[in-house]
């Protein structure tokens, strides 16, 4: 099965609630961040992707490293995604959806049947969430 690194973000807000996207064209809503750029380390990628997709400005320091996890991809069928996953603090009025996003919601623990989400964030990245 082919491989998709990425990086990814679980951005928690003060009030316990976590950030999810949707890109264009896909139905799952999943931790923002994505795949790396020659050279980049993951926490390089995930700065760049947060500018990019969210207009959320972090620095490195701002980045608490969870680990590296493996699910089956959301988008791209036949492929699993490896993610180095990081955990940090943002509000709802820091965010901007842009870029390739369609669409993001803050979801309380309660809303995770609400949506349909990605399996790394389903299996793995929501615990973090809301340990």
């Amino acid at each position: 099965m082919p491989d998709i690194r990425v990086s990814a973000a679980v951005i928690v807000d003060r009030a316990g609630r976590v950030l999810v996207v949707r890109k264009q064209g896909t139905t799952r809503f999943m931790q923002p961040g994505g795949k790396p750029e020659p050279g980049e380390s993951a926490a390089q990628t995930l700065i760049r992707e947060l500018d990019e997709e969210l207009s959320l400005h972090v620095e490195e320091s701002d980045l608490e490293p969870l680990g590296t996890f493996v699910s089956a991809a959301a988008n791209e069928p036949g492929h699993r995604v490896i993610a180095d996953a990081f955990a940090m603090r943002a509000e709802p009025e820091d965010v901007v959806v842009q870029a390739e996003l369609a669409e993001l919601r803050w979801l309380e623990p309660g809303d995770r049947t609400s949506v349909p989400l990605a399996p790394l964030s389903e299996e793995h990245l929501l615990a973090f969430a809301w340990r």
